[in-house]
């Protein structure tokens, strides 16, 4: 339970605001030199909410220009660069010393310009590129948040896009936009899953939700020895049996196409749900981690592995910008880690703990047991 609040507390907290409110205070701090520095680095923080969005779509153009690909061979100069963009040559130096000055490229002697390390690191994660144009249909659905909030909004964009989230993913063509998008962007965590978690004991893994087979292509190209089943609905499960079909994986990983809410198969020993809890409202949530508590033996483990709120240092992620895309979604909750371990234990698991991972950011993991021994 929450403490009280105190009332002492309150009223120092309501001082303190009016006086940071005050435009003669917020002058006086940026001069004074033991709260010059603080002041000013508020004063950015303020600006940058606010041209948030200028920021994103300049990192937009450089995607949809291939600007950080075309570097990816060397430094360029200006006007080789706006040949190679197809941009006036003015046109072409503002985008690149706007995308250097959100770290995106560094300018180099001889009017060059080259890629800077967030530049270079979004090269080798084309799983982020796909995102950011995929940003496209949020921010539409973004332009009357308001409306949004008070669900006065019109259908979404995303919840178009994301036909499941309102149960009409029964086709191949629904399903192949977001699918081949989860496919990409699914590549970002599953190494560093596997990294925070050892499956080398693990006889048969099913991922539910697997969409393409992103996490189980990760899982089998470390561990030769486990079982792989991808559970999702049929016209995904169709797609994802038709992609690995045409690779060696084809004898490893088998597809099964079904709906959790009429239960899920049972035989494996573990099961996993990569970025798939977060998307479903409590109801659901509840009902799916009921249908894998149901589906596993004795001693059985379920993985959560998703994005999480209240993550130390990321919390913009998980509660801001998760938060209104799954609202825009018109399905699911970023959840905090407490919020999964309650719903765990409700369902029945025990002895439920967290796997550290390299970018939490990205995803955190939970590891949860059916009580019993493993027969």
């Amino acid at each position: 339970m929450p403490p009280a609040p105190s009332a002492w507390a309150d009223r120092w907290l309501a001082w303190r605001n009016r006086l940071v409110a005050s435009p003669r205070f917020q002058r006086w701090a940026a001069g004074f030199p033991l709260t010059r520095r603080v002041a000013q680095r508020n004063t950015r923080a303020l600006f940058d909410l606010c041209a948030g969005f200028v920021y994103a779509q300049v990192l937009t153009a450089c995607i949809r220009l291939n600007l950080f690909a075309i570097l990816a061979e060397g430094p360029l100069t200006v006007d080789a660069l706006a040949r190679r963009l197809d941009l006036p040559p003015d046109a072409a130096r503002r985008l690149l010393r706007a995308a250097e000055s959100l770290g995106l490229l560094r300018a180099l002697s001889g009017d060059r310009f080259g890629l800077a390390d967030l530049g270079a690191a979004l090269v080798g994660n084309p799983g982020i590129a796909a995102m950011i144009e995929h940003h496209a249909l949020l921010y539409a659905d973004l332009a009357d948040p308001v409306a949004l909030l008070r669900g006065q909004a019109q259908p979404t964009r995303l919840a178009g896009y994301w036909p499941y989230a309102a149960g009409a993913a029964g086709d191949a063509h629904a399903v192949a936009p977001y699918s081949s998008l989860m496919g990409a962007s699914q590549a970002l965590i599953a190494d560093d899953v596997l990294d925070a978690c050892d499956l080398s004991r693990v006889r048969h893994l099913m991922d539910v939700g697997g969409g393409e087979g992103a996490f189980l292509r990760a899982v089998a190209a470390r561990h030769a020895t486990p079982r792989l089943t991808l559970f999702d609905l049929p016209a995904v499960a169709d797609r994802a049996a038709a992609r690995l079909g045409q690779s060696d994986l084809r004898e490893r990983i088998a597809c099964r196409g079904g709906d959790f809410h009429d239960g899920l198969p049972a035989g494996a020993d573990t099961i996993s749900l990569v970025r798939i809890v977060h998307d479903h409202d409590d109801a659901p949530a509840q009902a799916l981690l009921g249908a894998a508590y149901a589906a596993l033996p004795p001693g059985g483990t379920l993985l959560i592995a998703e994005p999480m709120a209240g993550t130390p240092g990321a919390e913009p992620v998980g509660d801001a910008y998760f938060g209104f895309y799954l609202l825009a979604m018109g399905s699911g909750r970023p959840r905090r880690a407490e919020e999964l371990r309650a719903m765990l234990a409700a369902a029945g698991f025990t002895a439920t703990r967290e796997h550290p991972t390299r970018r939490p950011l990205l995803a955190r993991v939970l590891r949860a047991r059916k009580t019993g021994a493993q027969k």
